[in-house]
């Protein structure tokens, strides 16, 4: 895993040595990245279910001004430290390590977010929740981004309307508004 472009490109990611942790792969983060391109200068981005902080590192590298991660897990929460360290981004980038469902239900410092991105677990039972909740942290305009099993059919919360959905191997994006 490494950082694809901007000022940390090349820089490589630790990845998790243990089993339940899927980090996006490289190919799907330059899709994603090449699609919200136009709205990350000077963004606040918000990660859930953070994982290796790869998407947040990734959106600090290419112009965003600051990234939140939301993780669980106290090894993925170490990992990301780990990472934000390689890639000299400890002051831009805020770890908070709490469940999802807790985490989104009030105002989560740093935002509201102009760019929200979801990676939850392809298993992941409440994510039609974890996407209308994860909304809430939007700035007016901003975009929202669930990235999910592509033979899974994204969840349609009240009140959100998927736009469009990019499918890659395995894996799908599907943006919101």
């Amino acid at each position: 895993m490494r950082i694809i472009a901007g000022t940390n490109k090349g820089r490589t990611l630790k990845a998790p040595k243990w089993d339940g942790l899927r980090p996006t792969s490289d190919k799907l983060r330059e899709t994603l990245f090449n699609i919200i391109a136009p709205y990350l200068d000077g963004a606040r981005v918000l990660d859930v279910f953070a994982g290796t902080g790869a998407i947040a590192l990734e959106a600090l590298s290419r112009g965003a001004a600051a990234a939140t991660c939301i993780e669980h897990d106290r090894r993925a929460a170490l990992l990301i430290e780990d990472n934000r360290e390689r890639c000299g981004e400890t002051e831009r980038c805020v770890i908070i390590r709490d469940a999802v469902e807790r985490a989104l239900l009030t105002p989560v410092a740093g935002g509201p977010f102009d760019i929200v991105v979801l990676d939850p677990p392809y298993e992941y039972a409440a994510i039609e929740n974890a996407v209308r909740d994860a909304a809430t942290q939007r700035a007016t305009g901003g975009l929202l981004v669930l990235e999910h099993a592509s033979r899974v059919v994204p969840p349609a919360p009240a009140g959100l309307v998927a736009t469009r959905t990019v499918k890659s191997g395995d894996s799908a994006l599907t943006f919101y508004s």
